[in-house]
């Protein structure tokens, strides 16, 4: 038997192709197109099992909780509070202090921001710069003039918010002096106090001009702009 140019076999005695290898090519083409389609439909199946069971838990997950506004009346925690400011020396470096002692309060109303006040006072005798001999300057009246007016205070008189900055418009009671100044704040966060309470954070930095109030002491050696950064927890009441 002799092979044609075909690759079929030719009988040496009928001249016919022998048509035997034929009939393992029927049999082969099943068996890869029967274990192309068992693979296909065990992929499709695992598709839609995997499908599904994302719809599912879809499904079940429960809904994002509405965001509230927050409403109502807070007090200035002074423990978790800080008032820090800073002033230029000689025009070269600058000279940081504090106020150790800080108290207000805080009436917030994010459905409607122009019901919202601000009232924070800070006891002039608590400044500290760590110096003794420069806060003892400070309390006299070339500076604070502790004695004659203890206090500093800032009321407000309109709040607004655009965007996530928050505004506040009113007097700030300083050295004997009242001026109209206003203050950029941000609200840092909130979390939950002690027996459930909601407790709220601000953030603010702004600049004033002390000859404004009437400290002009020491023209040249100390610049005129303090820098003051106010950081402030307050608890629900």
């Amino acid at each position: 038997m002799a092979s044609d140019s075909g690759g079929f076999q030719q009988s040496a005695v009928t001249g016919r192709k022998d048509l035997r290898s034929f009939a393992l090519i029927p049999n082969t083409l099943s068996k890869r197109t029967m274990k192309t389609l068992l693979i296909a439909s065990s992929l499709l199946l695992a598709g839609s099992l995997s499908l599904a069971t994302f719809n599912s838990a879809q499904a079940k997950a429960p809904a994002a909780a509405p965001i509230v506004p927050v409403v109502g009346s807070f007090a200035v925690d002074a423990g978790h509070s800080s008032v820090l400011f800073k002033i230029k020396h000689k025009n070269t470096a600058y000279s940081y202090g504090r106020f150790n002692e800080i108290s207000g309060t805080v009436d917030f109303n994010e459905a409607d921001p122009a019901k919202s006040s601000v009232t924070v006072k800070i006891p002039t005798g608590s400044v500290d710069t760590n110096s003794k001999k420069r806060d003892e300057h400070l309390l006299g009246p070339d500076f604070l003039d502790a004695k004659q007016f203890p206090e500093l205070k800032f009321t407000s008189t309109e709040v607004s918010k655009l965007g996530d900055t928050w505004r506040a418009k009113g007097s700030l009671d300083f050295h004997g002096t009242r001026k109209s100044i206003t203050i950029d704040f941000e609200k840092t966060g909130e979390s939950e106090g002690r027996g459930g309470s909601k407790v709220l954070g601000f953030h603010s930095q702004f600049t004033i001009d002390r000859t404004d109030w009437g400290i002009t002491y020491g023209p040249g050696a100390l610049g005129n702009d303090i820098d003051v950064t106010v950081s402030l927890e307050v608890a629900g009441q």
